[in-house]
């Protein structure tokens, strides 16, 4: 039902109107992620589960699925040399079910988010 709808229906039934305009949630210019940190989040991610031997053996952090913060605390340089990550992983639902982290990855993403420009680090949790 569209917001035009409301008030043909309403004067149908014998409702009274009320003037009551709805405006959509304010977006501010701080809150939008630009679409390169969005790529290199994605890639980020994606990279550290192929490595890591898949989504059936291997989940990285909840903060790698984050892209409305850009990756929140697993974003932990964001320089002209790219975006550094680094963030922990281990078997699926292992942050769930309080399991402990078998991995540790640290990963540098091009500026543009589109390429990897080095594994620092995939391993133990060090």
């Amino acid at each position: 039902m569209s917001l035009r709808t409301i008030p043909i229906l309403l004067a149908l039934t014998g409702a009274p109107l009320i003037a009551t305009v709805i405006a959509p949630q304010q977006v501010q210019a701080d809150d939008i992620v630009p679409a390169s940190t969005v790529r290199a989040l994605n890639l980020a991610r994606n990279t550290a589960v192929k490595e890591n031997g898949g989504l059936s053996v291997y989940r990285p952090e909840p903060c790698m699925f984050s892209t409305s913060t850009g990756g929140g605390n697993c974003l932990i340089r964001n320089t002209i040399n790219g975006f550094t990550y680094q963030f922990l992983g281990g078997q699926p639902g292992w942050p769930e079910d309080g399991s402990q982290p078998t991995t540790e990855t640290e990963i540098q993403i091009a500026p543009d988010g589109r390429s990897v420009n080095q594994i620092i680090y995939n391993g133990p949790p060090r």
